[in-house]
């Protein structure tokens, strides 16, 4: 590895770190929280109220918990649980594409 190779990979990081804070700053704080099941829109809740519903996916239930004003999936039938992996969200989108869950 060399020295241009070190400061190259410094640079990347610090590009990255600069993207995330940058995204995180402009995207705008949501009050509610919208959960639909095969395309149609099932649950509309607001942020700050802490709760936990089970919407009827493809495959089967997919519990979703909203509190402290965040957002996760804490169960799903799909295979891979990636909708479970991506922990607490404050804004974004939480898919589980197997249970066409979103």
């Amino acid at each position: 590895m060399t020295p241009a190779d070190k400061v190259l990979f410094l640079l990347m990081i610090l590009l990255s770190l600069a993207a995330v804070i940058f995204i995180s700053s402009i995207l705008p704080g949501g009050e509610a929280v919208e959960i639909s099941a095969d395309g149609k829109l099932r649950y509309v809740l607001p942020l700050d109220v802490d709760r936990t519903v089970s919407v009827r996916g493809e495959h089967g239930p997919t519990v979703v918990e909203i509190k402290g004003r965040r957002v996760r999936v804490i169960e799903s039938p799909c295979p891979n649980k990636i909708c479970i992996h991506q922990g607490w969200l404050e804004h974004g989108v939480i898919a589980c594409v197997p249970n066409r869950v979103v």
